[in-house]
């Protein structure tokens, strides 16, 4: 009986050593997957049809028109449509560069009235030299009056400012689109995990270990 007693503790100990070095690599792991920072947006350049000239929208003049513009491509994931619509169907394009203050960081085009609603594409070769995937995304209902509202020259669209069919406004809130922050979040929770389960291991352990003297007292 001892000796069962003996195994099972050298057996707990065993699992919650494990589960030790599995917290610790997990935190070594959310240290690793952390991405550097990227630089603050300080601004947009958008050209297109019907702009003599650049339109240069700053963070410290028109902050709230340069974070409308950064927001209809902020959210684009990693890969997109290999193909893009007909160019009969595309419209007009407006091309719209992200800029930090080390100089223009992204750029996207953008197709406010293409066929079956708005269209991005996004180029391979960026500005910043980042590796980036060349693809085409679906754009949100509401582009058009955006880049209207921050003084892109064209007619109003009333019926995306509430959505319309599909949505112009995004239905998931703005964490639930951020990739940096599910992962840490999903390490976090992972962390806690570990840690109730190392306790309860713990209190099973301590257990065992108060049957174990209890035996040993009596087999004596």
């Amino acid at each position: 009986m001892v000796r069962r007693v003996r195994r099972l503790l050298v057996a707990v100990t065993g699992s919650v050593a494990a589960l030790a070095c599995t917290l610790a690599l997990a935190g070594t792991a959310a240290a690793q997957a952390a991405p550097k920072p990227k630089p603050a947006p300080t601004g947009v350049d958008i050209s297109g049809e019907r702009l003599d000239a650049p339109l240069k929208l700053r963070s410290d003049t028109s902050p709230n028109e340069v974070n409308l513009v950064i927001d209809q491509v902020k959210w684009l994931g990693t890969t997109g449509q290999l193909r893009g619509p007909a160019a009969k169907d595309l419209g007009p394009k407006y091309t719209v560069v992200v800029l930090a203050a080390a100089g223009p960081q992204r750029t996207y085009d953008l197709f406010p009235l293409a066929k079956g609603g708005p269209r991005i594409y996004r180029p391979g070769k960026q500005p910043d030299l980042s590796s980036t995937r060349a693809g085409w995304f679906f754009g949100r209902l509401n582009m058009p009056e955006t880049l209207r509202s921050v003084g892109v020259p064209m007619p109003a669209q009333f019926d995306t400012l509430a959505g319309g069919i599909g949505g112009g406004e995004r239905v998931l809130p703005e964490e639930a689109l951020d990739p940096v922050q599910n992962i840490d979040t999903a390490l976090g929770e992972l962390q806690r995990l570990l840690l109730l389960n190392v306790g309860i291991v713990l209190v099973i352990t301590a257990g065992l270990a108060g049957i174990a003297l209890l035996v040993r007292r009596r087999t004596r």
